[in-house]
């Protein structure tokens, strides 16, 4: 699995696809600006929306199931990070 710090995609933030795998209550407290919010229990079901050609960045609270998460849609085909640390590494805004 590959990984990246909350530091690379802060530098790269707009062209970055982040997808935000914590539950509902976690996000309502705030998430990554222009992340997509895709619970992990969901994901199996909702990875059709998401386009094989581009890279995606995976985001949890501390980067375990982000990892799940990236290692499920890996075997489906698509590039994607995990973000280590997860959002207790985020030191950026939120939204």
């Amino acid at each position: 699995m590959k990984e990246i710090t909350a530091a690379e995609v802060k530098d790269a933030l707009p062209t970055k696809h982040i997808i935000d795998v914590r539950e509902v209550d976690e996000v309502a407290g705030g998430k990554i600006p222009g992340a997509i919010h895709i619970p992990l229990g969901l994901l199996e079901f909702r990875m059709h929306e998401l386009d094989k050609n581009k890279v995606y960045t995976m985001v949890c609270r501390s980067g375990g199931r982000s990892g799940k998460a990236a290692q499920l849609l890996e075997s489906h085909g698509y590039t994607v990070f995990n973000m280590v640390g997860g959002m207790l590494a985020w030191d950026r805004p939120i939204e």
